[in-house]
């Protein structure tokens, strides 16, 4: 059964902007994620505590959570971390949550994040439980859920073996995500009937990207089919830079303008959203993949 509310966990000063090109400067990241908080967002991605020479968008992660330090009380500044010392970092710097990503084939784990799936699994299990003793929120996503480049279909029952060695760390919440944009929503719905008896008691999340065009209708089936949350990238930048033709994410705009219209309740201040997507055009000096950015509200007078 769905539930009313659906917390939009936005990742664009992460997952969005690690992909681009051009290399924002700190001041224009915080006045970013400073946009998106204003706009109603409560929980944002905004760093990942990785090795800079392999995402060099993220090489000012510090910087961005220390500018950032005023507006803590106002929402949730997430950083991704993928082992120890990431989290170490991310704890130094003052996150109150992180989020870590487990690959669910070999391929993909060994060319994202260099190492096996029982690797990361074994460092999730250690940064949650160091995560806990500092009163961290850990959430962690299982990547490739629905498809990997490397090694073609993810069988449902892989995931929900996966999910369950996670589920020992105590996780505040698990994603399932479609790094590569392959799924179909009757997909979404019989991967999420498989895994939610499986651990009932588990808070779902999940990230589409919209590599082949269905990232939407794969969130609304994720969000008919009872998770609590959904991330967007403001715009629809970004995409995976380690999974060949990946595209943009969901973007935060077309997204909520759906759950609006569906009677869905996210919190989020729309037409204050797309003056930030429109502001993130003219800073990256290109136009975003988002549709509701250019065709604007409907009616005009609706929020």
């Amino acid at each position: 059964m769905s539930s009313k509310r659906i917390e939009i966990v936005e990742v664009g000063p992460r997952d969005g902007l690690q992909s681009e090109s051009q290399v924002l400067s700190t001041d224009h990241k915080v006045e970013f994620v400073r946009r998106l908080t204003a706009a109603g967002l409560r929980r944002i991605e905004v760093a990942s505590f990785v090795n800079p020479k392999r995402v060099p968008q993220m090489a000012d992660a510090e910087a961005v959570l220390a500018a950032l330090a005023p507006d803590a009380a106002q929402a949730r500044f997430i950083g991704l971390v993928l082992n120890v010392k990431g989290f170490e970092r991310a704890r130094a710097a003052g996150c109150t949550e992180v989020g870590m990503a487990i690959a669910a084939t070999e391929s993909f784990s060994q060319r994202n994040q260099g190492c096996s799936v029982d690797e990361g699994i074994a460092s999730w299990l250690e940064i949650a439980a160091l995560a806990r003793a500092a009163g961290i929120r850990a959430q962690v996503t299982i990547s490739t859920v629905f498809g990997c480049p490397f090694e073609g279909e993810v069988s449902p029952a892989r995931v929900v073996e996966i999910a369950e060695r996670l589920a020992a760390g105590q996780p505040d919440e698990i994603a399932i995500a479609d790094t590569i944009g392959v799924a179909v929503p009757t997909q979404v719905t019989g991967l999420l009937r498989a895994l939610q008896p499986a651990l009932p008691k588990t808070k779902w999340r999940a990230h589409f990207h919209n590599t082949r065009n269905t990232g939407l209708a794969n969130a609304y089936a994720a969000a008919e089919a009872g998770v609590s949350a959904l991330d967007a990238s403001c715009g629809g930048i970004g995409g995976c830079p380690f999974a060949p033709a990946a595209t943009g994410n969901i973007p935060t705009e077309d997204l909520i303008y759906m759950l609006h219209r569906m009677g869905r309740d996210t919190g989020v201040d729309l037409p204050a959203l797309i003056d930030t997507s429109r502001w993130l055009q003219s800073v990256l000096q290109h136009p975003v993949p988002g549709m509701v950015v250019k065709a604007g509200l409907f009616p005009k007078t609706a929020a």
